[in-house]
C-alpha cells in the first residue's frame, strides 16, 4: 500500500519546524478547546500527534486511491447532466474518501464541526494531494472559500454554512468573467438589493470558475449602481440549493481536466451579502487570492514532487548504450537540479505558511480580546512577511514546476510524449499554474514593492544574521555576495526614477531576490538536518550564476534601450 506522506520524510520534517510550537499555542489558544471537544489536543506534542495521524490518512488515500484514479479522470472528465457537474467516477471516489475521512474544514474551528488545524498541515495535504492528481486538489483545496468566510462572514452565515462545508459540501470562488480576468476592477455582475424582499439578486455571466457547480459559492459582484471600479464591488454567498444559476459549459482544457472550469449564467440569483458593501474586492478577494496563491503554491510543489519522482523511476530502469541513463553526467545533473529546485519550493512554501499561520491566528484573537501591544507588533512582523512572501512563492514555485515537468518530460525522451507515461499529463497539469490566481508577470506586480520598501532584504539580513554551523559559513559568504549583486541592482534600477523602467527590470530583481531567500531557507533546512546539503550546494551555485546574468543585463541596460522592446506604433 503507498502512502505519500510516510514515503516523503521531507514533508515531517517540514512539519517538525522549531516555529511550530508557537503556530500551535496561537492556534489552539494554549488548549482552551481540550475540555470542550474529545479530539481537541491536551497539548503541543498531543496537536502534532494528531497532524501526523490525518497526513498519514491523507498520505494513504492519495498513494491508494486518488493517484490511481488520476489517468481515468484525465480522460473521462466532467459533464453537465440536466444544469449539473456530474464528476468523472473516479473524481467522486476520490472526494467520497476525504470526506468520509473528515478531511474537509480542516482549518476550520471545531464549533463549526471542523479539525481547527493550522495552515501548515492544511498546506501539506495540499502538496500531497497534488502530487496524486493535480487536477483534483482544485476541487478538494477550494475548502480554502470557508477561510474568507469564517474571517469576513456574520455569526449567522457562518453558522450556516461552514458546516456544510466541513461535512462535505464543495465550494468555489466565482471571480472571473469575459471581459475581466485579471482586471477584477472590470468585474459587471449586477448586484441588486430588493426593498421588499430584504434580499440581494445576482444577474450576469462568470467565466472560468473552477468547480463552477460547487454547493457554496463566493461571488464578487458590482452592487453600487454608476460605478466602474473597484470601489463598486461586494462579496456574497450564492447558495447551489436556490438552483438559480446555469452552468453555459464546461471548459475543455489542456490539463488538470478533472477539475470542471464553467461558464456560470445568474438569473436573479439570490445572495447574501458578506460583510460590507464596496469592500468585496478591496478587502474580502485579496484576503481570498492569497490564499488561493498559497494553495497554487502546494499544487506546485506537489506536481514537481510527482514529475521528479517519474524522472528519477525512469532514469533508474531505461537503459542505453548498456547502462542505465542515470550514470550518464547529462541526466543525473539534471535531475540533482530538479530536486534542489523542488527543496528550494518546498522549504519557500512552508516558510510561507508559517508566516500566515501565525499572523492569522493573531487577527482571529483580536476579534476575541485586545491583543498586547507586543502582539499587535508581532502580527503586523507576520502579516508583512505574509504579503511579501506570497506572491514570490506563487512565482517562483510554478515556474518551477513548470520546470520539472520539462524536465521530466525531456529524460523520458519519446516515451515520455506518448499517453503510456504519467508524465505526459502531469506536464499538461503543470502548465496552468503559472497562469491562474494571478499570472506570474501579476505576481511579480505584487512581489516588486517587496524590492522597493527593502522587505526582501530586511528579511534577508535576518537570515544572515542567524548561527549556522561552521562548516556551513561558506555558503553564508556566497549569498552575502549575492546580496550585496542584488543590492546594487536594485539601486541601479531605483536611480534612473522612471515607473516604466522599474517595472521592466521587475522580475529580474523579484527572482534575484528570490534566489537568496530560497538559498537562506535551504541552507538554514541544511543547519537542521545534512540530508538538504547537496540541494543546498547546487541551488546556491545556480542562483549566483542566474543573478550575475541579471545583474550584468541590468548594468548594460539604459532606458533608452526599452525603445526596442515597445510595439510599432
Amino acid at each position: 500500500m503507498a502512502n505519500f506522506f510516510t514515503d516523503n520524510t521531507d514533508l515531517l520534517f517540514h512539519l517538525q519546524h522549531p516555529l511550530m510550537k508557537k503556530i500551535v499555542a496561537l492556534k489552539e489558544r494554549d488548549f482552551q478547546d481540550k475540555d470542550k471537544f474529545d479530539y481537541a489536543p491536551m497539548d503541543f506534542e498531543d496537536a502534532m500527534d494528531s497532524y501526523e495521524k490525518v497526513l498519514e490518512i491523507v498520505g494513504e488515500i492519495c498513494g491508494d486511491i486518488v493517484a490511481p484514479n488520476a489517468e481515468g479522470v484525465d480522460a473521462e472528465g466532467p459533464k453537465i447532466v440536466n444544469n449539473e457537474v456530474i464528476y468523472a467516477k473516479g473524481t467522486q471516489e476520490n472526494l467520497d474518501a476525504l470526506v468520509k475521512a473528515g478531511l474537509m474544514g480542516i482549518t476550520l474551528p471545531r464549533k463549526y464541526e471542523g479539525l481547527n488545524f493550522p495552515i501548515v498541515p492544511y498546506i501539506m495535504a495540499a502538496d500531497i494531494v497534488s502530487r496524486a492528481d493535480a487536477g483534483f486538489v482544485n476541487i478538494w483545496g477550494l475548502q480554502d472559500c470557508a477561510e474568507t468566510i469564517n474571517e469576513f462572514a456574520s455569526e449567522d452565515q457562518k453558522e450556516r454554512f461552514l458546516p456544510r462545508i466541513s461535512n462535505g459540501e464543495t465550494a468555489a470562488m466565482d471571480l472571473t468573467e469575459p471581459d475581466a480576468g485579471s482586471d477584477l476592477q472590470a468585474v459587471q455582475l449586477k448586484a441588486t438589493y430588493n426593498e421588499k424582499d430584504g434580499k440581494w439578486y445576482l444577474n450576469g455571466v462568470k467565466r472560468f470558475i473552477t468547480n463552477g457547480d460547487g454547493h457554496v459559492s463566493l461571488v464578487l459582484a458590482r452592487s453600487e449602481a454608476g460605478t466602474t471600479d473597484g470601489r463598486g464591488l461586494s462579496m456574497f454567498i450564492y447558495d447551489r440549493n436556490h438552483k438559480k444559476v446555469t452552468i453555459r459549459r464546461i471548459e475543455n482544457k489542456m490539463g488538470i481536466k478533472g477539475s470542471p472550469t464553467c461558464e456560470l449564467v445568474f438569473k436573479d440569483a439570490p445572495a447574501e451579502l458578506v460583510g460590507q458593501t464596496r469592500m468585496g474586492l478591496i478587502k474580502y478577494v485579496m484576503a481570498l487570492m492569497n490564499g488561493a496563491r498559497l494553495g497554487i503554491g502546494a499544487q506546485s510543489v506537489g506536481i514537481s514532487e510527482a514529475a521528479y519522482r517519474e524522472a528519477l523511476a525512469y532514469a533508474e530502469e531505461r537503459k542505453q548504450f548498456g547502462k542505465t541513463i542515470i550514470e550518464f553526467p547529462a541526466v543525473y545533473e539534471l535531475l540533482a537540479t530538479m530536486k534542489a529546485r523542488l527543496d528550494a519550493s518546498r522549504t519557500l512554501l512552508y516558510e510561507t505558511s508559517r508566516y500566515v499561520d501565525i499572523y492569522k491566528s493573531y487577527m482571529h484573537i483580536s476579534e476575541e480580546r485586545q491583543l498586547t501591544k507586543e502582539e499587535r507588533a508581532d502580527m503586523k512582523y507576520y502579516q508583512r512577511l505574509a504579503d511579501f512572501f506570497t506572491p514570490l512563492l506563487k512565482g517562483m514555485t510554478s515556474e518551477y514546476c513548470n520546470q520539472l515537468a520539462y524536465d521530466s518530460l525531456q529524460i523520458h525522451g519519446g516515451s515520455g510524449f506518448m499517453k503510456d507515461y504519467p508524465i505526459e499529463r502531469i506536464y499538461r497539469d503543470a502548465r496552468i499554474t503559472t497562469i491562474y490566481e494571478g499570472t506570474t508577470q501579476l505576481q511579480v506586480v505584487a512581489a516588486i514593492r517587496g524590492v522597493t520598501t527593502g522587505s526582501y532584504l530586511d528579511r534577508i539580513r535576518e537570515f544572515e544574521a542567524m548561527t549556522i554551523k561552521p562548516e556551513l559559513h561558506g555558503f553564508r559568504r556566497t549569498l552575502i555576495g549575492m546580496t550585496e549583486e542584488y543590492e546594487k541592482a536594485v539601486r541601479q534600477v531605483m536611480e534612473v526614477k522612471d515607473n516604466e523602467y522599474l517595472d521592466f527590470h521587475a522580475r529580474r530583481l523579484v527572482e534575484m531576490a528570490g534566489h537568496i531567500i530560497m538559498g537562506y531557507l535551504l541552507l538554514l533546512d541544511t543547519e537542521r538536518d545534512d540530508r538538504f546539503r547537496t540541494s543546498t550546494e547546487i541551488y546556491i551555485r545556480m542562483g549566483r550564476s542566474e543573478n550575475r546574468a541579471r545583474a550584468e543585463y541590468i548594468a548594460n541596460c539604459t532606458i533608452d534601450d526599452l525603445g526596442f522592446f515597445k510595439p510599432a506604433q
